[in-house]
């Protein structure tokens, strides 16, 4: 089994997370190609370097937004004449201002620009009408969710009232897309953190001081085990909580990983300590894994059967791992089905959620299960059609079975309009390995 593990002794922030995967292994080329298809390449520029922070070696990323002017003496933020000093630096300071997503920089550049602003119907349509493939949309529309449910909340709004301004939602949307394009990218079968360093002190907002964490911040890592005050420093921002709260599945210091290859995603502010993020490419020993899941289901007969297809949409979107439909009699002898639920701890709630809001259910059985897989990786395969991924399972060390990836083959298959039959195989054959 794959596994990515973000070590946040510092905290994390978006440039530092493309950094980081970037110093992991994902192509630069690969990264800002795919951002390419987001049609927002005049808003911006990625510079991609390596770096040093106290003598650790890495990556850095910044974020450079285009039609602006630098200045070497002084950056300025002046909210009254719709100026804003922005240079991306994610890890530097951070605070949610009425409903904007600031995140201010030390470097001195100097941008102007009219105060536009974008909410988050404008982004989820910039991400949508985008040719992303469909894992990258979903992720990327999670991450961003978690950062408006949090910011809308702070403020009292509703999530679509949140605005972000210009310069921040172009941020926003390369960090968080970007980081959906590189662990699209890894093909990792799980993502672990360490607990998150978060920092500490004040910082200086257009409302006053701001304690650190900033409230969005906090809000977004609920349930998270955090530790601060190692600087009185912002270490994490809102960005890069919401990447580890809608991608990792545990929070732990336990590493019961082969640690195959290690990475630095460098910060831009000097600290005390390494300002840097780290992470971890490992594999598991074990052939199987075992986790902990639950099933929740429900018995249905007063439902129109034609909802259930939507219901089941709705139930993947909330995280469900697995949905499927039992016919059964019920008393009376009333035909009826059984909706039953894979679910994670973390994607219960709003599972659950998608069951009393769209089905005629008023109540639902809970178990927990033990889910046992073979250990999996990908890769790729050429074919006369391009590179087709893989999933290949492993038993006690033997490539027992493989399948191709259904959306890529579907992709092709609408590309090159041919049978999706006929892409299928061309995959097997391959010769796999």
């Amino acid at each position: 089994m794959k596994i990515l593990y973000y070590d946040c002794f510092c905290g994390i922030s978006g440039d530092m997370n493309l950094a980081a995967l970037i110093d992991l292994g994902v192509p630069k080329e690969y990264l800002i190609q795919e951002l390419s298809k987001l049609n927002l390449d005049s808003e911006y520029e990625i510079k991609v370097e390596g770096s040093v922070k106290l003598g650790i070696t890495g990556t850095r990323v910044d974020v450079i937004l285009k039609n602006s002017t630098h200045s070497s003496d002084q950056a300025l933020h002046v909210e009254h004449n719709h100026e804003h000093s922005h240079h991306h630096s994610d890890n530097d300071q951070h605070c949610s201002e009425n409903n904007h997503n600031h995140e201010h920089s030390h470097e001195e550049h100097v941008h102007n620009h009219e105060h536009h602003h974008r909410n988050l119907k404008d982004i989820e349509k910039i991400i949508n009408s985008g040719d992303l493939n469909d894992k990258v949309k979903k992720l990327s529309l999670d991450m961003f969710m978690k950062v408006a449910e949090a910011e809308a909340k702070v403020h009292g709004k509703d999530i679509y009232e949140v605005h972000f301004h210009e310069v921040g939602a172009i941020d926003s949307i390369v960090d968080i897309v970007g980081a959906a394009i590189c662990l699209d990218y890894l093909k990792v079968d799980k993502i672990i953190a360490s607990p998150v360093q978060v920092g500490g002190g004040f910082v200086k907002c257009a409302h006053g001081l701001m304690p650190v964490p900033a409230p969005a911040t906090v809000e977004i890592l609920k349930n998270v085990p955090i530790n601060v005050g190692i600087v009185q420093f912002e270490t994490t921002t809102p960005t890069g909580a919401a990447i580890l709260a809608a991608n990792a599945c545990e929070f732990t210091t336990n590493i019961d990983f082969s640690i195959k290859k290690i990475a630095y995603g460098i910060g831009h502010r000097d600290l005390e300590i390494p300002n840097v993020l780290r992470v971890y490419l490992g594999e598991k020993e074990s052939t199987e894994e075992i986790e902990e899941q639950y099933i929740l289901e429900t018995n249905i007969d007063d439902m129109n059967p034609e909802l259930y297809g939507y219901v089941e949409e709705k139930l993947f979107e909330a995280g469900a791992l697995d949905v499927f439909k039992t016919p059964i009699f019920m008393k009376k002898g009333r035909p009826g089905t059984k909706l039953s639920v894979l679910v994670s701890e973390k994607s219960e709630k709003d599972v659950l959620g998608v069951v009393f809001e769209e089905t005629t259910s008023i109540g639902v059985r809970k178990f927990k299960v033990e889910k046992i897989m073979l250990n999996r990786e990908f890769s790729k395969v050429k074919t006369e059609y391009g590179d087709i991924t893989i999933k290949k399972a492993y038993y006690k060390g033997k490539l027992v079975k493989y399948k191709a990836e259904y959306e890529e083959c579907k992709a092709i298959a609408k590309e090159k309009n041919i049978s999706i039959n006929k892409v299928y195989k061309e995959v097997y054959k391959q010769d796999i390995k």
